[in-house]
């Protein structure tokens, strides 16, 4: 079972992304502050677990958690000022919705983070394996963009995004080779290997 909290005593809020590494779609953050009590021995880093574990665990956080928040940006904006910058504002929007005075510490997975108000943080590597609060976050933001691309998917059906959710597949790089770009594409991650002026090719 993952550890319950970071300090004793603190209201902590969990903080993780998902979609750092694709190269279509938003990156989308979330934020968890869960009751002190707590607890599922099954909660656990959202990679580590199946689909259908991660939306079980999905409906127990939207009902057990004390708030949480969802923050997203979009491709457009990752473009302008990075996916380190853009991780790191969806962290803030998601911690935007939680109650203000429901927390005093966050806890962030990773080693990167920039300040939220006032409110200390902790960057924690491997976090969505270590606390609970992260790994609730990890699984409502990996979840919740699961299903914005599966819904992008309908309209670019030729990418494979309900199957891949954007990430670099054998498939989707092959896809992109083929039928160019989307709008919904990161114009500046390196889509193929030598990019094949696919960027000033058809954008659809």
């Amino acid at each position: 079972m993952l550890l319950p909290f970071y300090k004793e005593g603190m209201h902590e809020a969990g903080c993780d992304e998902a979609g750092r590494g694709c190269l279509a779609g938003p990156v989308v953050a979330a934020a968890v502050i869960l009751p002190p009590d707590f607890r599922n021995p099954v909660l656990n880093d959202s990679k580590k677990l199946t689909s259908a574990k991660r939306e079980q665990l999905r409906d127990i956080i939207y009902d057990s958690a004390i708030s949480y928040g969802i923050g997203i940006v979009d491709n457009q904006e990752i473009d302008k000022i990075n996916i380190l910058n853009a991780s790191i504002k969806a962290m803030h929007l998601a911690l935007e919705q939680l109650k203000p005075d429901g927390f005093n510490l966050i806890l962030v997975d990773g080693n990167r983070f920039k300040p939220y108000k006032s409110i200390d943080h902790q960057c924690i590597i491997k976090g969505d394996g270590k606390y609970m609060s992260i790994a609730a976050a990890s699984i409502l933001a990996k979840t919740y963009r699961d299903q914005l691309m599966k819904a992008y998917s309908k309209k670019y059906s030729h990418y494979g995004w309900d199957k891949n959710a954007g990430y670099p597949t054998q498939y989707h790089r092959k896809a992109i080779q083929l039928h160019g770009v989307t709008r919904l594409h990161r114009k500046s991650f390196r889509l193929l290997k030598d990019q094949l002026d696919i960027i000033s090719g058809i954008v659809k």
